[in-house]
């Protein structure tokens, strides 16, 4: 009677055992992979794919999966110290944008891929900077910004990477550029000015000549005119003016006096 109440038990266990063993199995077998990652599979050490996204079923102790994040990464390229073409040294720093298209070419072909897009970055910011001029820098970045994501994204295409977009974010420049561009800033400035006020000088001589002119061919004008100086001045109370009298308006009367 103890004998077959110590199988009994021992059967169960064994039962109890083997459920154990059957739901870790499962639990290491059934993954879910949310929907911004997919798992890359390898079985014995070879590249099965990529699968997912949700539940997927894997081989325990005999597959290994790496999950791969699809969605776009925003990496910051540090400060650079850069000579530009014309030899003035600057620093730059930019921003990269770009997501994982193809998993599996993601961990095959590069052991980690977002430090190898940032070095990359690095040596190519100081690349095209390089071999620009500091007004280029300055005044065309639309065209860096483009020649940098063109170049970034033909070199990670390998990779399984898509580079989106890249932009430089700050140029900080030499004290002594720094004033040699405000003085030379200030300087356009005043040439503008100096520029706009002869432009106005010319207007007005213009419009003085063509007044001259209608004012030569009738004198009436110029009599319209100096009486209207005279109404100007009057209007001032506080001042005494003196001013001689045309003697064309004495004309008449000394006339009829000597008739």
């Amino acid at each position: 009677m103890l004998f077959e109440l110590i199988g009994m038990i021992l059967d169960l266990g064994g039962s109890l055992l083997g459920v154990v063993l059957l739901l870790v199995l499962a639990t290491s077998a059934i993954k879910i992979v949310p929907e911004y990652q997919r798992a890359v599979v390898f079985r014995l050490g070879r590249l099965i794919g990529a699968k997912g996204p949700g539940l997927i079923v894997v081989i325990p102790l005999i597959d290994r999966i790496l999950k791969v994040d699809l969605r776009v990464v925003t990496l910051d390229v540090p400060v650079q110290e850069v000579i530009t073409k014309d030899n003035v040294p600057i620093k730059v720093n930019a921003v990269v944008y770009f997501r994982v298209m193809d998993p599996s070419r993601s961990v095959v072909e590069v052991e980690n891929h977002i430090m190898a897009t940032s070095q990359l970055s690095q040596t190519t910011l100081r690349s095209v900077i390089g071999r620009s001029e500091l007004d280029e820098v300055l005044s065309s970045r639309d065209k860096i910004n483009m020649e940098l994501q063109q170049i970034i994204d033909e070199r990670t295409d390998p990779w399984g990477i898509k580079v989106s977009a890249v932009e430089v974010k700050e140029l900080e420049l030499p004290e002594g550029m720094k004033r040699a561009m405000a003085k030379q800033a200030e300087a356009e400035r005043e040439r503008r000015a100096k520029v706009i006020a002869a432009e106005g000088e010319l207007q007005a001589a213009k419009a003085l000549s063509e007044a001259a002119s209608v004012m030569e061919s009738s004198p009436i004008t110029l009599q319209l005119r100096y009486l209207q100086t005279l109404r100007e001045v009057a209007s001032e109370k506080n001042s005494t003016t003196l001013f001689p009298v045309p003697i064309d308006l004495l004309r008449p009367f000394l006339e009829r006096k000597g008739s």
